[in-house]
């Protein structure tokens, strides 16, 4: 007599995906532990030591928030790319509703002017913007000439110069991450929105911005992160006067050789770069609550 036992339904190729997972991660893993998080770790190791004698010392952190150039330096890093974020987001939504619903042809010229910055390299643009701004550049000189100022205006080694310049090194960035997130929307909506007699305006107010919400805090946080990082711009455009993190890492990593403060400089941007990611998150989930609670009021 041969006892019966209950045994459970075997799906097919689960157990196969179950173990083929870590197999699958392990090269990501790999990747990113030797590429990313060995130098975070080498880095923050590295700021605890001293530049001199490479003993333990939390001098650098003492020295990074009481030297007077450093938290100046933070903040204009922190106002720079949050402009530059702003701006980009601005100037880049129209753009990438029009190439995300329009069906002319005219989307793959201005789909292809959209991207042409990106032909040319960074410093090629960069250089380009300060014959533009420069006390005798085009700006100015057509001012001049014209009789409405006398003297040059102060467009370059500013904020205004370094914003501009950012500005148009991020856009096809924004662009991108704007009109993905724009194709995501049912057309139908704004033509049913449209049918029932609400303006253009209204639609894109009351439709198609709050369900870009994702796409908008996408190119938020790309711009800021990438204009918070960026060297050769504010390093060109911005001068002496006009130093954020990334000079003045740079400057203390090849002028000064002081790494140790260095790394600090580098912490302390990267975290800027977490905080804005999380309170760009957080103001996202926000939104989506907000919806979701509007929506459950109206059933």
């Amino acid at each position: 007599m041969t006892a019966l036992t209950d045994t459970a339904p075997v799906v097919p190729g689960r157990f196969a995906v179950r173990t083929s997972a870590p197999i699958l991660l392990a090269p990501s893993c790999l990747l990113l532990t030797i590429f990313f998080a060995l130098p975070m770790g080498m880095m923050i190791g590295m700021s605890f030591l001293d530049s001199r004698t490479l003993t333990p010392t939390f001098g650098n952190y003492e020295r990074f928030f009481l030297d007077g150039l450093s938290l100046p330096g933070l903040a204009r890093t922190a106002i720079m790319s949050a402009l530059v974020a702003v701006a980009v987001t601005l100037l880049g939504y129209p753009v990438a509703y029009f190439l995300a619903r329009s069906q002319t042809r005219w989307r793959s010229i201005v789909f292809a002017l959209a991207l042409a910055p990106e032909l040319a390299g960074v410093v090629l643009r960069t250089y380009g913007w300060l014959i533009i701004l420069e006390d005798r550049g085009f700006i100015n000189d057509a001012l001049i000439h014209l009789g409405i100022v006398s003297t040059p205006l102060p467009l370059s080694k500013s904020l205004f110069a370094v914003v501009v310049g950012l500005t148009h090194v991020v856009l096809p960035f924004g662009i991108l991450s704007l009109m993905t997130s724009i194709q995501g929307i049912d057309v139908n909506l704004e033509r049913a929105a449209q049918m029932l007699g609400a303006s253009r305006a209204s639609v894109i107010r009351h439709i198609v911005l709050p369900l870009s919400v994702p796409g908008i805090v996408s190119s938020l946080l790309i711009s800021f992160t990438m204009a918070a990082s960026a060297y050769a711009t504010p390093a060109l455009l911005g001068g002496a006067r006009f130093k954020v993190l990334a000079t003045m890492i740079s400057e203390q990593v090849l002028f000064y050789i002081d790494w140790p403060f260095a790394s600090v400089m580098a912490i302390a941007l990267l975290a800027l770069m977490l905080v804005a990611s999380l309170i760009g998150i957080r103001w996202e989930a926000r939104l989506k609550v907000r919806k979701s609670s509007k929506k459950g009021e109206v059933r």
